[in-house]
């Protein structure tokens, strides 16, 4: 899962009649055209410390899933909710033209287009802390910078967890997916030597990304006995410790980035656990990657787009209107790189 808890400020209030379009979310749920819907809402007002973006762009991810669903429940013991979502908007990554400016804010002024992150930006506008946005990389469309910040960033502090050095072999387990195919491109800007993992129909994506090597995992497995990894990214997969561990080199890397087993209560989060208590104990470094959100990442980030090292993805784009269909076409693993919403 991409997403990780944060402190999330009171609902907007409504300023002087203003109203905009908005994905509205009272209820947990896993059908999405039954927990989501489009309705007019008040316009988000701003603090002092505060950005208020007109938002031209937002992006879908599994953790979007997870926020809707309030599965698995350890997340809203985490901070989401117990009973109901905090958030009234599961959209996250945005990109978009700053609107307004509280009045403590530096670097940034009306007219800016700029990515990043917030709570709620299945909007036509958001509200979003300073410390959470950045410059639009100027090669990218609105569409292609509301890819970037969750997965990208994720990816990155993957990369860097793992502390993958040039010349390693880099294996990426869901190559093909979000945050894999930034993986896969921000490992090979270290100097990595990377093999991707992805379904049949999803292979030519994956070597056009800049793969090394791509293994198709419906024709052939993944691990196999004599060929050793220095690192293992495995971005929302459910294989087994012992056999990840098999497949790394005796003083290799493992960062687990979500999980995806259904599990109702950890999702597969007992297994990230379980890398962490034994890794102490073998000579492997067994890890789990929680990712964070902040301006310092989308900037590097930015940087690598602009020199063309990185570049999204994109699988589809839907209009606001049509956001339940693009959860549930994320959720049900179709997608090959990211999906878009545009407002």
């Amino acid at each position: 899962m991409e997403t990780a808890p944060i402190d999330r400020p009171n609902p907007p209030t409504p300023t002087g009649g203003e109203t905009m379009r908005s994905i509205v979310q009272d209820h947990y749920g896993a059908d999405p055209e039954a927990v989501l819907r489009l309705a007019q809402v008040p316009r988000p007002t701003i603090g002092d410390d505060e950005v208020l973006v007109r938002v031209a762009a937002a992006s879908v991810d599994m953790g979007t899933w997870h926020v809707m669903t309030g599965m698995p429940y350890a997340m809203r013991l985490a901070g989401f909710g117990v009973r109901s979502p905090k958030a009234v908007n599961p959209g996250r990554s945005l990109a978009g033209t700053v609107e307004a400016v509280g009045k403590n804010v530096t670097g940034f002024a009306p007219g800016d287009e700029v990515y990043g992150t917030t709570d709620g930006s299945f909007a036509e506008y958001a509200r979003v802390a300073p410390d959470r946005l950045a410059p639009k990389p100027a090669n990218l469309s609105f569409e292609q910078a509301a890819a970037v910040p969750i997965s990208a960033g994720t990816a990155l502090q993957a990369v860097r967890k793992a502390n993958v050095q040039p010349g390693q072999k880099v294996l990426v387990l869901g190559a093909s997916g979000g945050v894999g195919t930034f993986a896969v491109q921000i490992a090979k800007t270290f100097g990595a030597e990377v093999t991707g993992v992805s379904s049949t129909t999803k292979v030519d994506l994956v070597r056009a990304l800049g793969a090394d090597h791509v293994i198709d995992y419906t024709r052939e497995d993944v691990i196999v006995d004599g060929h050793h990894y220095d690192v293992i990214l495995d971005i929302g997969g459910n294989r087994p410790l012992s056999r990840l561990r098999r497949a790394l080199t005796p003083h290799g890397t493992l960062v687990i980035v979500g999980g995806e087993t259904g599990g109702r209560w950890l999702g597969g989060f007992d297994r990230s656990l379980r890398a962490v208590l034994i890794s102490p104990l073998v000579g492997q470094t067994l890890g789990m990657l929680a990712s964070t959100e902040n301006a310092a990442d989308l900037n590097i980030l930015r940087e690598l787009i602009e020199s063309g090292q990185v570049t999204p993805a994109i699988d589809r784009t839907y209009p606001l209107s049509e956001t339940t269909a693009a959860i549930r076409y994320v959720s049900e693993h179709h997608a090959r790189g990211k999906v878009v919403i545009t407002v």
